[in-house]
């Protein structure tokens, strides 16, 4: 099973870039995204996050149920829904504002009872390194997912608006980043995190942690580029016939790169550092493809299986 662990929320978004548009409720938050496109195109998928009781969290619970994702946390919880305050540049590129609730509202033996027997992979959520309290308790989850068997990767996704303590922060994802065999970011994460050192050189500073084989950045309308040990690739976006907007779009693209890893058999220690130049093309269409079919629509509807070998097929 794939697992994912990490925040899901309410994201409130505008249906236009123009100020004081009206705001829609979507189900949302990059873990909980992910998990769903990882399920729909075709993986089995575990969710690892306390849902709330209340109309939100039912809500939440809809889409996972209709992707088929496990919800590993049965028992709901009473704090509110966490939710995320979308607003969109001229681009319609998304920003957040957040208020955190029930996606905190967990206990460390209440994660690892969670958590099942058998895991092949498991992907550390964007919230995890941002308050100490959590982060001593995700760690232990990661831990023990990686005993159990898995792959252990993360979406960096920094959230600078929740960040009170930047030097704490650095320390703690630099020690979810020493346990990661992937590591994805965007060109916004490596901006916050390494300004002035260029892609290259970030993805071999990370590369050179204990566990990482695998580096993915996604540099928005300029596509995304990746770096194994072995080789290094690129790959332009697809672009979808309608656009829509970009909320979801590199939680999609992550599930996409999971799924190509997986069906090629190289979602393994070792086998993600000899990835050569042309699986790493390969890889990063597939995720584009599935990234790009999702920015046709508003809000993050990842795309199914079948829909993303319609486009690799044309």
């Amino acid at each position: 099973m794939f697992v994912v662990g990490g925040e899901s929320l309410i994201d409130l978004v505008p249906v236009s870039a123009e100020p004081g548009a009206e705001r829609v409720a979507h189900a949302g938050g990059s873990p909980f995204n992910c998990a769903i496109a990882l399920s729909k195109l075709g993986n089995q998928t575990g969710f690892l996050c306390p849902i709330s009781q209340d109309e939100f969290g039912d809500v939440l619970l809809a889409p996972l149920a209709e992707a088929g994702v496990s919800v590993l946390l049965e028992e709901r919880v009473a704090a509110p829904t966490t939710k995320a305050i979308v607003s969109f540049n001229a681009k319609m590129q998304a920003s957040y504002v957040f208020e955190r609730g029930a996606d905190r509202a967990f206990t460390r033996n209440g994660l690892l009872a969670g958590l099942p027997g058998q895991v092949e992979l498991y992907q550390i959520g964007g919230f995890s390194p941002i308050l100490e309290e959590d982060a001593v308790v995700w760690t232990d989850v990661v831990d023990a997912a990686a005993e159990r068997g898995a792959t252990i990767s993360i979406d960096i996704n920094v959230r600078d608006k929740l960040i009170e303590d930047e030097p704490g922060f650095r320390a703690r994802l630099g020690r979810f980043l020493d346990k990661a065999h992937l590591v994805k970011l965007s060109d916004e994460d490596h901006a916050w995190l390494e300004p002035g050192k260029s892609v290259e050189d970030h993805a071999a500073q990370l590369l050179a942690r204990p566990n990482c084989e695998l580096v993915v950045v996604t540099m928005g309308e300029d596509g995304s580029r990746a770096f194994s040990r072995k080789a290094s690739a690129s790959a332009p976006i697809h672009k979808p016939e309608v656009f829509g907007d970009t909320v979801g779009a590199g939680d999609s693209l992550m599930a996409g790169i999971l799924t190509w890893l997986g069906e090629a058999k190289t979602l393994k220690p070792g086998g993600l550092a000899a990835l050569d130049a042309a699986q790493l093309e390969s890889m990063l269409r597939f995720g584009a493809v599935v990234a790009g079919i999702n920015c046709g629509r508003i809000g993050c509807q990842p795309p199914s299986r079948a829909e993303v070998d319609k486009v690799l097929s044309a």
